[in-house]
């Protein structure tokens, strides 16, 4: 099986010869860039499984290589997890919002650093999401580029992750995908363990999508372990 490419991404010298380091020990294969511009060359060129991007990088910074990451065909599947001196909630919304997986603050643990690398790279290859742009059926329709969801041909409008829920359920259907995967999934890291917060979610957007939130139609609750999504016959 071929070794998971990591690709660090920062200016400070001591920060990616221990990461490296320790990645390699461990196993990945890396790469390595010390401002914003080569990191998107690198990326580009050598296709990382995983970025760990710090946010503060001559060039352009780390907010901006996150854009252009996931604005790329080719690469919008890669997981990035952020590494930053800062430690303020809008930036880390920020980051998450523009797609980053994950977002550790410095100083931070070796160890748990290797946990959050490993656990996020368990998420992204646990899932084979079916490649499409669009779920249509006669009462639902989902543009998953617009992010825009039709019912009974009446756009609705849904929380970021209520659409995120519905796209990975829409991507996966027929399978069943449990709450602490799904929690791990959208959530992430720091939400283990609170799988009422799946339940709460499912619970407004039955509300939204389906004719009947009582008796669902498309997601189906499989109880005690999670949810499936059933498309329409």
């Amino acid at each position: 099986m071929a070794k998971e490419k990591i690709l660090i991404v920062d200016d400070e010298e001591h920060i990616v010869e221990l990461l490296k380091f320790n990645l390699l020990n461990a196993g990945y294969n890396v790469f390595t860039a010390n401002n914003g511009i080569d990191a998107v060359k690198i990326a580009k060129s050598e296709k990382p499984n995983l970025l760990l991007l710090d946010l503060m990088l001559p060039g352009i910074d780390g907010f901006d290589v996150c854009k252009e990451i996931k604005r790329d065909n080719e690469m919008k599947k890669t997981s990035i997890i952020m590494l930053t001196a800062k430690g303020e909630e809008l930036d880390k919304i920020l980051g998450l919002e523009l797609g980053a997986d994950d977002y550790i603050t410095k100083p931070f643990s070796v160890r748990e650093l290797l946990a959050r690398v490993k656990a996020v790279l368990r998420r992204t290859n646990s899932f084979e999401e079916i490649e499409e742009d669009s779920y249509n059926s006669e009462n639902l329709k989902v543009d998953f580029e617009r992010h825009e969801v039709y019912v009974n041909d009446e756009k609705v409008d849904l929380t970021l992750k209520e659409f995120e829920l519905l796209q990975i359920l829409i991507k996966n259907k027929g399978k069943i995908l449990k709450r602490e995967t799904l929690l791990d999934k959208i959530w992430g890291y720091e939400y283990i363990g609170e799988t009422r917060t799946v339940d709460v979610h499912i619970r407004y957007l039955r509300k939204k999508i389906e004719e009947d939130d009582k008796n669902p139609r498309f997601i189906e609750t499989i109880r005690g372990v999670g949810y499936r999504f059933n498309p329409a016959e």
